[in-house]
């Protein structure tokens, strides 16, 4: 053997990886930020939606989605903690009761079942004859509160705070401020004279039936924000003191359902801060609410 065969350099070969930039990471992203439009649009349609619709239709919309097959032993059909409630019960459709069927009706109204409306519109198994009794009994008070009958005895500008709508709740009567003429002291709950003459004609017209009674206060907004809203307990201390007085003028204690305080998230004129907000409404339900 040579010696030149034994001193031959070997030979290495050297292979580099050549990339060509940060590459495109796969189409992960691509499903991340579609998944993201979706949501924001979403998020958009729900604000619009809420922004567009009235609170009946918001109901109606929120009882298209919500599940008819009870889950809990109330009837209440949902599968939250409050079992379909609402914190605000009288703001919520769903009620607690032990079911009924049309072959065993209950006459409570947490517990109707599957009795639903007859075509007349009335609710199956109604008493005709005591609902058009009932719908006498209010048009009669309607009419004594307005003067339509001559029968009031208020007068003409006290008559100018009292309005009356029969609604499926009951004989809504509304009782609100006119400038310079306010059923209560600024920023109080002390009546004035004008609500104590409108309670005692209130007072006198209720005894008539026997009807249950629910008294609701509102209040306008306040103009500035404030860190404890006195409005809360104000419209709920005004509807206490509407409660004192019927109670005064001998309407049972017994009859008194619910005294409520709704603020000013109710406001019946459009302007938050109108005097027009601040208002009583005293409701004579009807005997199947």
């Amino acid at each position: 053997m040579s010696a030149s065969g034994d001193n031959a350099a070997p030979v290495i070969i050297k292979r580099k990886k050549v990339t060509g930039g940060d590459g495109h990471h796969g189409g992960a992203w691509k499903v991340a930020y579609a998944d993201f439009v979706t949501a924001m649009m979403a998020f958009f349609l729900l604000m619009w939606l809420l922004n567009a619709t009235t609170e009946q239709q918001r109901k109606g919309i929120a009882d298209y989605f919500s599940p008819t097959i009870p889950i809990n032993r109330v009837s209440g059909g949902g599968d939250g903690d409050f079992g379909g409630e609402s914190v605000f019960s009288e703001e919520t459709l769903p009620q607690n009761g032990t079911g009924a069927t049309n072959q065993r009706p209950t006459e409570a109204r947490q517990a109707r079942g599957e009795i639903g409306v007859s075509e007349d519109g009335r609710a199956e198994g109604a008493d005709p004859e005591a609902e058009a009794q009932e719908a006498a009994s209010f048009g009669k008070i309607e009419e004594m509160l307005m003067g339509r009958g001559g029968e009031s005895t208020v007068s003409k500008e006290t008559r100018r705070h009292i309005v009356t709508q029969v609604t499926d709740e009951g004989l809504v009567i509304e009782i609100f401020d006119l400038e310079n003429a306010e059923l209560f002291e600024p920023d109080s709950d002390e009546p004035t004279p004008l609500l104590r003459e409108i309670a005692e004609m209130v007072g006198s017209v209720a005894r008539l039936v026997e009807n249950r009674v629910a008294i609701e206060g509102h209040t306008s907004a306040v103009p500035v924000v404030r860190a404890e809203n006195p409005v809360w307990s104000l419209s709920m201390a005004r509807a206490d003191q509407m409660r004192e007085l019927l109670e005064s003028e001998q309407v049972a204690t017994q009859r008194m359902n619910r005294v409520t305080g709704h603020a000013d998230r109710e406001p019946a004129h459009e302007n938050a801060l109108s005097i027009r907000n601040n208002r009583l409404e005293v409701i004579l339900l009807r005997s199947d609410q």
